[in-house]
Formats: C-alpha cells, sequence, structure tokens
C-alpha cells in the first residue's frame, strides 16, 4: 500500500483538535515532505524519523515521500507527531499492516535510536481521543498523565520497537491504569498556627465559603501572607471536572502536569516583578499564564501596589468573565482563568502606618500616591478589603486551644458551598445579575441601609452586587434564608478601601 492513514492530535489552548496524518509514497527521486502548516520542531522530525527507523532496521522508502497533515490551516508544532509519522511510513511502505490504525491515536517524539520521548498537552489529548472512543499508544513517561481521564485506554510504549510490536500482535502492550490520588487536607498549612487575627480569619472563612477576592492591609509581618497560603484547605475538594481542567491547563504549560498533583487546588504567588505577559498568558504558540494555572485555585499576588498598574489592570476582564483570550498574529487561544484573587499590601510606602512607636515617617502626599497606584475598577472587583493589624506581643507566646482548625472550618465552608449548589448551582461570587436580584434580596430595612451606603460611600453597581453577594455568602453560613441586617452591616463594612477615600 502507498497511501496510509494515521490519527494524532495538536495543541491549541487547553484543546486538542484531531490531526490526520497522511503518508503517501510514489515514484520519483527520493524526498520527504511535510505539509500542513507544520512549524521548524514538526519539519525537523524527518531526520528524527528516519534516523529511528535505520537504526532499528526498518526500511526507509527510497521514494518521494509526501506527508500531509490535515487540516491545512491548523497551526502544528513541536515533535508530539514523530511517532504517527513514523508508523504512518512503516504502514505505506508495507511494513506494517494498517488494519488497526484507525482504532488507536499516537503520540511522541523520537530520539534517533528509536526511543520514545515524553511530550506536552497529553491531557488534553487523552480526553479527546477517549470522547471519538479511541486507544492511546504514547511515550511511557506520559502514561500517568494521559490515564487521568476516566474511560481512557492508554498503551504507553518505552521505544519504536514496542509499538510495532504491538500493532503486528507480536507482543501487545500492556493497557495502564493510574492508581488517582485525591488531594488531602493534610498538604495544606493549618490554619491554627496563625495566633490572634480572629476578624481577619473570619473573612477567610467568607472568602473561601463564597469565592470572592480579598485584600488583606496590613504591616510587615502580621500574617497576611500566612493567612493567603492557608485558603486552599478551607476550599472544598474540586469535582472532577474541575480537576481535568486545572490538570489540563497545567498540562499545556511549560512546566507541565505532575500526576501527584491530581485534585490539588493551585497556589500561584508571582513576584511583584512579573509581567503582564506572564500574568494573562502569551508567547508563540500562546501559553497559559498565572492567572491560568491558578484556575480553580488560588493567584496570591502579595505587595499588590508594588506591581506595575498596567500589568495589574489586564486582571480586570478575567476577574470578571473567567477566561482569558490570547490572540497573535498566526493563531488564537483560550484558556480558563475562573481564579480566586487574594492579595496583600501594606498601609504605606513603608509599611508602618499608625504604628505605635512612631516608625512612620511617611508624609501624607505619599500614601496617597502609593495607594492610587491600585485603579478604583480593580478594587471594585476585590469584595473584602480586611485590615490585618500587629499582634501585641504577649498574644505571640499563648497556646490558644480553643481557635478552630482548618478541619473544622473546611466543614463550615462546605455545608455553605452544597447551599450554594442547590440554589444556584454555583458559588455566590459567579452569580449574575439576574441571579443576584433573585438570591439576594433584601428586606425593606435592608435596602435603605444599602441605600445610604452607596450614598457615603460612593459605591459603584458592581460594588453594590458584590456587596450583595457577600451578605449572601454570610447569611448562608449563618443557615439564613434571608439576608438579614447583621449580614449586610458585615457585608458592607469589609468595603475599607471606599471607606478611606484612597
Amino acid at each position: 500500500m502507498s497511501l496510509a492513514t494515521v490519527y494524532s492530535r495538536a495543541a491549541t489552548g487547553i484543546a486538542a483538535p484531531l490531526v490526520t496524518v497522511e503518508v503517501h509514497l510514489s515514484n520519483g527521486l527520493p524526498s520527504l515532505s511535510i505539509v500542513g502548516m507544520a512549524e521548524t520542531a514538526v519539519r525537523e522530525s524527518k531526520d528524527r524519523v528516519r534516523s529511528a527507523l535505520l537504526s532499528n532496521r526498518f526500511e526507509f522508502p527510497l521514494k518521494r515521500i509526501t506527508i500531509n497533515l490535515a487540516p491545512a490551516d491548523l497551526p502544528k508544532e513541536g515533535g508530539r507527531f514523530d511517532l504517527a509519522i513514523a508508523v504512518g511510513i512503516l504502514a505505506a511502505s508495507g511494513q506494517l499492516p494498517d488494519t488497526a490504525l484507525a482504532e488507536h491515536e499516537f503520540f511522541g517524539e523520537l530520539s534517533l535510536t528509536g526511543e520514545l520521548r515524553n511530550i506536552r498537552g497529553l491531557l488534553p489529548a487523552s480526553h479527546a481521543a477517549t470522547q471519538v472512543k479511541r486507544t492511546l499508544v504514547v511515550p511511557a513517561a506520559n502514561a500517568d498523565e494521559a490515564a487521568l481521564v476516566d474511560g481512557a485506554t492508554v498503551y504507553p510504549a518505552s521505544h519504536l520497537l514496542d509499538v510495532f510490536q504491538h500493532l503486528t500482535g507480536v507482543e501487545k502492550l500492556d493497557c495502564h491504569k493510574t492508581a488517582r490520588q485525591l488531594s488531602h487536607a493534610s498538604r495544606y498549612p493549618d490554619i491554627a498556627d496563625v495566633k490572634g487575627q480572629a476578624h481577619a480569619k473570619r473573612a477567610l472563612l467568607i472568602a473561601a465559603a463564597g469565592g470572592h477576592n480579598l485584600l488583606f492591609l496590613g504591616p510587615p509581618g502580621t500574617g497576611k501572607t500566612m493567612l493567603a497560603e492557608r485558603l486552599p484547605g478551607l476550599l472544598p475538594p474540586l469535582t472532577q471536572a474541575q480537576a481535568l481542567e486545572t490538570a489540563a491547563v497545567a498540562s499545556v504549560s511549560n512546566q507541565g502536569f505532575n500526576p501527584a498533583n491530581w485534585c490539588v487546588r493551585p497556589y500561584r504567588n508571582p513576584h511583584h516583578t512579573a509581567s503582564a505577559v506572564a500574568l494573562v498568558g502569551g508567547g508563540s504558540p500562546p501559553r497559559p499564564g498565572e492567572i491560568s494555572l491558578a484556575h480553580n485555585g488560588i493567584l496570591f499576588l502579595d505587595e499588590l501596589p508594588e506591581f506595575e498598574r498596567r500589568v495589574l489592570e489586564v486582571l480586570r476582564e478575567p476577574l470578571e468573565s473567567g477566561r482569558i483570550t490570547i490572540s497573535r498574529a498566526a493563531q488564537q487561544a483560550e484558556f480558563p482563568a475562573r481564579f480566586q484573587l487574594i492579595a496583600a499590601m501594606n498601609p504605606c510606602p513603608c509599611g508602618y502606618l499608625g504604628d505605635a512607636s512612631g516608625r512612620c515617617h511617611c508624609s501624607a502626599e505619599q500614601i496617597r500616591r502609593y495607594r492610587l497606584r491600585l485603579s478604583g475598577p480593580l478594587l471594585d472587583r476585590i469584595d473584602l478589603h480586611i485590615e490585618v493589624p500587629n499582634l501585641k506581643s504577649g498574644l505571640l507566646q499563648q497556646q490558644d486551644q480553643s481557635a478552630p482548625d482548618s478541619d473544622e472550618l473546611r466543614q463550615i465552608v462546605l455545608a455553605a458551598v452544597t447551599r450554594q449548589q442547590q440554589r444556584a448551582g454555583k458559588v455566590n461570587a459567579v452569580l449574575n445579575n439576574r441571579e443576584v436580584e433573585r438570591d439576594c434580596a433584601l428586606t425593606a430595612e435592608g435596602r435603605q441601609l444599602l441605600q445610604t451606603a452607596l450614598e457615603q460611600l460612593g459605591l459603584s453597581a458592581r460594588a453594590l452586587h458584590r456587596i450583595l453577594k457577600v451578605a449572601r455568602t454570610i447569611a448562608d453560613l449563618d443557615q439564613s434564608v434571608q439576608i438579614e441586617i447583621s449580614h449586610l452591616s458585615e457585608a458592607i463594612g469589609y468595603r475599607r478601601l471606599e471607606r478611606d477615600t484612597v
């Protein structure tokens, strides 16, 4: 047979579109050409494949070989198509039967000796192949990742010869199954380690229960970072769909996905020197940034005003939409970015504003300029503004046995989230306007209080809606069907920076 068809998949964002690898042999001067919008690494596969075949004493056809990667308008990159191309050449030259090729999808980069090397972004491909009921032949190093998908049939191979023997029936590869490890709370730091700061812990509980964004404001060393690091331990476990989407983002990133992190909520803490591209993603081909790597998890921005203002402004759209679209001249990619923003900042440039020892010498103008680094629209999207004050030295030495630990608070959060899922199918932070009107209705007294707060604090319509969502979460924590005045008053009290007239 002079024509063979093999299946593989490209990587576009977290999608894995099907790529049909067509190999045709014809008479003419010996040559090999690859067509179908293949970038440099794909075009170079002809040399890797030729050496791999000859090294294992296969016949490399002395004919004109044309390899078409269809569809032609889909960009292809990397060495992921090496194995599919090698199998196609063997089938087209009659060295391999083509009867079973339609049931498989092939992935893997070949070394010059025929060994299979791992590739990036295999989890989305595994999910897509499973949907159409094809089995996957993958490098052994990618087997655990590919087998995370429910119902996936994965055959790991270490060498081109292993694949050849499997397809010819000489020695079948063993189907690989991954023992998926669910995340355990013990992997996260315990909130009981934080001494005092009951007000900040209360806000952290509300943020965990409703998925709200949170800003800590306080001098250095008061526990802002410690509190943020303990938020993942308060959150309910990921669902299977969330775990798969989170893992898919990590899989297509430069860092790759570690199967040991299955069902572990991501916690990202970029340095304040990070660029806008580092946060939202970019490159060619586009890769996910910190906001996508924090999908279904936490993005912690310490020293928030130290980030460049233009860098912070790129967060505004994904905070609302939960997605980010990266457009380049050659292609466009969309990544999920439904993250929970936790930020921390000092009250002034030196950090010691209001300190009893009088260490702060910042002028009013310096403090104003420092806080004006944060735009109003960005602060509008942060639901809770919490002061984290210095603790007295005596409190640091005390052992508070009555303070709840992460396990206790997680059960409270889980109960509140369950009520939200039963009521709206989502957490309160992502309710749309119509759902806010339906689920966050106020009494006449509550509407009057909210109107007074709106006038005195100069709140926007967005901030008003966010106050209602926070109040709804507080009511859920109290197992209350109706939003009471106490719930609404507490929610309004968390708009600290509006009160301080930044």
